[in-house]
C-alpha cells in the first residue's frame, strides 16, 4: 500500500500526537479520521482481490492440463499473497512436474505445507493478518482539550543559586571590570625638542 504526499504529511502528524499527546484542530482530527477511512477501504478491498484471485486459481485448475500456462502464474501470485496451497494444488503440480517451472512450484508449495502442518501441530495456527481495530477517536484530539478534565501543572523552574561575591581586588591592581590600559596612555609619545631661537633666525 503506497501513501501519496497528503497522506503521509497525515499520518506523520497522527504519529508525532501519539508520541507527545497535544490538543488537535478539529480539520487535523478529521484528516486523521479520513486517512484511517482510507486505510480501511484498502484492507477491505485487498480481501476483496484474494477472494477474486483465488477463484480464479481454483477455476484454473479444475480446467487442468490445457490452462497450465495460467494456472501456474496464478499460483505464483497466490503464493505471493499469503496463499497456503491446498493438496489439490500439490497434486495438480505432481501432474505438470516436468515443467521446470511447476517442479519448483511443487517444492515451494511443499515446504509451506509442512510448515503450516508443524504450525497446527504445535497448536499455532498459520500466520494470518489480525484485523486492524477500527479508529474512532484520536489521542490527544477536541477531547484533550476539554476544561473539566485536570491538566498537570507545569514543572516550577528551578531557584537561581545566587553568585558568590565578588573577590576584593588586591592594593596596587586595577579592579577587574576596569579595561587594561594602552602603552600609548601609559607612556605617553615625546614630542620633538623646539630649536633655540637663535638657529631658527639663521634658518
Amino acid at each position: 500500500m503506497a501513501f501519496g504526499a497528503d497522506e503521509l504529511r497525515v499520518l506523520r502528524g497522527a504519529l508525532a500526537v501519539a508520541l507527545h499527546p497535544a490538543p488537535l484542530p478539529d480539520e487535523d482530527v478529521q484528516a486523521c479520521l479520513r486517512l484511517a477511512e482510507s486505510v480501511d477501504e484498502a484492507v477491505r478491498e485487498a480481501g476483496r482481490l484474494r477472494a477474486f484471485l483465488l477463484a480464479d486459481l481454483a477455476r484454473y485448475r479444475a480446467a487442468l492440463p490445457g490452462s497450465a500456462a495460467g494456472y501456474l502464474e496464478l499460483l505464483q501470485d497466490a503464493l505471493a499473497a499469503g496463499y497456503d496451497p491446498r493438496p489439490e494444488d500439490l497434486m495438480a503440480l505432481r501432474t505438470l512436474r516436468p515443467a521446470p517451472v511447476a517442479t519448483a512450484l511443487l517444492d515451494r508449495c511443499q515446504r509451506i505445507a509442512e510448515n503450516s502442518v508443524r504450525a497446527r501441530l504445535a497448536g499455532r495456527s498459520p500466520a494470518a493478518p489480525a484485523p486492524r481495530t477500527r479508529l474512532l477517536a484520536l489521542q490527544g484530539g477536541r477531547a484533550a482539550a476539554d476544561p473539566q478534565e485536570p491538566k498537570e501543572e507545569p514543572a516550577k523552574p528551578p531557584a537561581k543559586t545566587p553568585a558568590p561575591p565578588r573577590r576584593p581586588a588586591a592594593p596596587g591592581r586595577p579592579p577587574a571590570d576596569r579595561p587594561m590600559p594602552k602603552p600609548s596612555e601609559v607612556f605617553p609619545p615625546r614630542r620633538k625638542p623646539t630649536p633655540p631661537p637663535e638657529q631658527r633666525a639663521a634658518g
